[in-house]
């Protein structure tokens, strides 16, 4: 029995009940995944046969990982427990199974891909409009249907499923479903979520297969059962139902997938299903400082959906949390950039020793920017970078071709997109005669008519005017203006926007994200030249070691909270902690959605081993226009005496304060048809806000400025000269804003109002 001797109190009693129902609920860093391998080596142990254990996982990573850990302890019988993802679990037992439903041994799976190119030739046979009917939003529709066992047949006869399509003016949805459902039937393929859906319909109909798997797996194991959606989690309890020896493993406070159709409820009511449930609780933590885990259980206490636990550490104390604020998401950057540079330079280490969260995608921009202004090497895990993300490309192509109309990648790339009737065929008409006459594809398509015949000369030559009203734009207008034209007038933006899943939604917030650096590089105080083609080249310099980057080298990683979990690092960075940002403005709708951005922020706060850096600006574009941003809720929830306020100019704390979140009570909103309360604004924080500027705020003649003189700044607030150096039209001031610290501004850029 050596193989126990290295576990905790708690889990080894976790390892040892192998009988009966049992509950696992694990905290942030309890060694979880030793608990689940050792209890299957366990079971091995004491003469369970490997084939009757059923091991049920979210990635391939982690079954893999798991089955090695087990056959370090039992050896080469590790090969036969039943172990493996839900879908490829069940996708072999429904190969061995499929004549029952009507299925070839040897059906097709679709992927992504293959599924939404199969809606979108419905979508065209069914001449449907494709910006209402987008197969991206069609798809998940279908998939959130399918995760909740609801059948072609059955959406369409639902009511209210029907009356909430009809009101969002796509009352064709239920026979695209069925079309969809018809199709794949026919050629004999089953898309991801049909794994998943068609096991039920098996479990269901044929009672016989389903008890042939009963009394087959008598023992089985679920690793994260907070993250399994209602398919699965009949699925479980089905296969259970004889012999009740299951054991879910999960932690209800890392739940962040509800927008995948992960439902909490699942393991929040799991005694309910088993009222003889043998529940255990590791609630050590043995990743983190002591001060990191009490400043996690501060936040997760705001949460009244939960299962009470008391998760500690006894690692050393650790040092605060390090709170940061920045008066816009480019400062953010730059402050997060040169913190990583100083604990290097101190402490020494590697860069992969870093890790940089945040909520969107989009928040990745500033952080690269920042981190390739000082030589940092960093890596996208789980995305793209930035600049190389497919929107991005699209709508910087347009921006090349107007200042280059010669680019010929560029205006391949972006002729047809969005579509405007330049299918394949012209394209390659005009390659041709570009080529034959040795002459530009630019030359072909502004003479159109000359070389193109009918339709086709029409849609090119229109085409070719909007390039060249683009070039009148830029030319004439600062890089905002240009820029915020451009993804208008394509039509990407439009597109864009007609996408509602959350792929789409990303989409949409990184071109936005574009246009808001766009804006902030209108408005430097620090450059003379601001046009789009200025900004083009500092993108071309940005993006030119996007594809040289060796994947085994030694880099800062930057990534959303969601691909951050299972992850830790010594040194975490959460950015952009901002009301509407983080907590985002889609979740403040109710209080199960509040109270998921929550757990999310938790999950974020426990990727961190030694250090945790928190930060947020108190300004950011959106869509060209310069928003003041109150700090986020869950600050002020975190208890203030984990933290530091490592802020140039500190606020005094205030008595009384409180850091208590939203409390008030919502139903829970239905995956189709509840409509949506609206959930209590956040509560006062003792963090500073950003400046106001004073009522009917005007620059004043800076001619005369004098070192030791005050001065209000519209954005950085009141400040006090300390330096002036330059000579006529390049003088720049050093001044000491009460808010920000020290600052150096171009005057003839500034727009300082001298107060006295």
């Amino acid at each position: 029995m050596d193989y126990l001797a290295g576990l905790n109190p708690s889990q080894r009693a976790a390892v040892e009940q192998t009988n009966g129902p049992v509950m696992i609920v694990a905290g942030a860093g309890s060694g979880k995944t030793r608990v689940i391998t050792y209890r299957v080596a366990h079971l091995i142990k004491q003469g369970v046969d490997p084939f009757q254990i059923l091991v049920l996982t979210f990635t391939n990573k982690a079954a893999k990982e798991m089955r090695n850990r087990i056959t370090a302890v039992v050896g080469d019988e590790a090969r036969n427990i039943w172990m493996g993802t839900f879908h490829s679990v069940f996708a072999k037992i429904l190969r061995a199974e499929a004549e029952h439903i009507g299925y070839p041994r040897n059906f097709t799976i679709y992927d992504t891909d293959d599924s939404k190119s199969l809606l979108r030739t419905i979508l065209k046979e069914m001449q449907l409009d494709d910006k209402l009917y987008n197969a991206n939003f069609v798809y998940n529709r279908i998939s959130s249907a399918k995760n909740n066992l609801i059948s072609a047949t059955e959406y369409s006869s639902n009511e209210q499923i029907q009356a909430d399509d009809f009101s969002n003016g796509r009352g064709q949805l239920g026979q695209i479903y069925l079309t969809y459902t018809q199709r794949c039937y026919k050629a004999g393929a089953m898309d991801f979520d049909d794994l998943l859906f068609k096991t039920n319909v098996l479990f269901r109909e044929y009672p016989e297969v389903l008890h042939k798997y009963q009394h087959k797996f008598k023992y089985l194991m679920v690793d994260e059962y907070q993250d399994t959606n209602f398919s699965q989690y009949l699925i479980v309890r089905k296969l259970a139902a004889i012999n009740e020896n299951i054991c879910v493993v999960g932690d209800d406070a890392q739940s962040i997938y509800a927008f995948r159709g992960a439902n909490i409820q699942n393991i929040l009511n799991f005694e309910k299903d088993y009222p003889d449930l043998r529940v255990f609780k590791l609630e050590q933590n043995y990743r983190s400082t002591q001060n990191i885990v009490n400043a996690a259980n501060s936040i997760i206490a705001n949460n009244k959906d939960q299962l009470k636990k008391n998760v500690f550490s006894e690692n050393e104390q650790g040092e605060k949390i390090r709170v940061n604020r920045a008066f816009s998401d480019n400062e953010e950057g730059k402050i997060v950039a040169e913190a990583i540079a100083q604990e290097r330079a101190l402490h020494g280490g590697k860069y992969l020793d870093f890790a940089i969260l945040y909520r969107t995608n989009a928040q990745s921009r500033a952080m690269e920017e920042a981190l390739r202004k000082i030589n940092i090497p960093y890596k996208i895990y789980g995305g793209t970078s930035f600049y190389q993300r497919k929107e991005i490309k699209d709508l910087i192509a347009y921006f090349r071709l107007v200042f280059n109309p010669s680019d010929e990648e560029a205006l391949k790339r972006v002729i047809n997109y969005p579509r405007r009737g330049i299918g394949d065929t012209t394209v390659d008409r005009i390659l041709v005669a570009a080529d034959q006459q040795q002459i530009t594809l630019w030359d072909v398509i502004g003479n159109a008519a000359s070389y193109l015949d009918g339709r086709s000369a029409g849609a090119v030559g229109a085409f070719a005017v909007l390039i060249q009203g683009f070039q009148v734009v830029a030319k004439n207008h600062s890089a905002f203006d240009a820029a915020m034209h451009i993804a208008q007038h394509s039509g990407i933006l439009k597109d864009l926007y007609a996408d509602k899943s959350v792929e789409g939604l990303s989409r949409y917030e990184n071109i936005q994200e574009l246009l808001n650096g766009i804006k902030e590089f209108s408005e430097r105080e620090d450059i003379a030249e601001k046009g789009l083609d200025v900004f083009m080249q500092d993108v071309a310099l940005l993006t030119n070691d996007d594809n040289d980057k060796d994947p085994n080298a030694d880099t800062v990683s930057l990534m959303t909270i969601h691909s951050s979990k299972g992850l830790e690092f010594p040194n975490v960075f959460i950015v952009g902690l901002e009301e509407n940002l983080f907590p985002s403005q889609l979740s403040l709708n109710s209080r199960s959605e509040l109270e998921e951005e929550r757990r999310l922020f938790y999950v974020a706060v426990t990727r961190a081993e030694k250090k945790l850096f928190l930060s947020y600006a108190t300004s950011r574009y959106r869509w060209g226009t310069l928003n003041n941003c109150e700090p986020s809720r869950f600050l002020d929830e975190l208890d203030p005496k984990y933290l530091e306020l490592d802020f140039r100019a500190k606020p005094a704390p205030q008595p009384g304060s409180t850091f208590e979140g939203e409390r008030t009570a919502w139903q829970q909103r239905d995956v189709f048809t509840k409509p949506k309360p609206k959930i209590a604004p956040k509560t006062t924080s003792i963090l500073p806000k950003a400046h106001t500027p004073t009522p009917g705020f005007a620059p004043s003649d800076t001619s005369n400025l004098q070192v030791g003189m005050e001065v209000e700044h519209e954005r950085f607030g009141f400040g006090k000269v300390l330096n002036l150096e330059g000579g006529k039209g390049e003088v720049k001031a050093t001044i000491f804003f009460k808010e920000l610290g020290q600052k150096q501004l171009l005057l003839k850029f500034a727009k300082l109002r001298i107060v006295g």
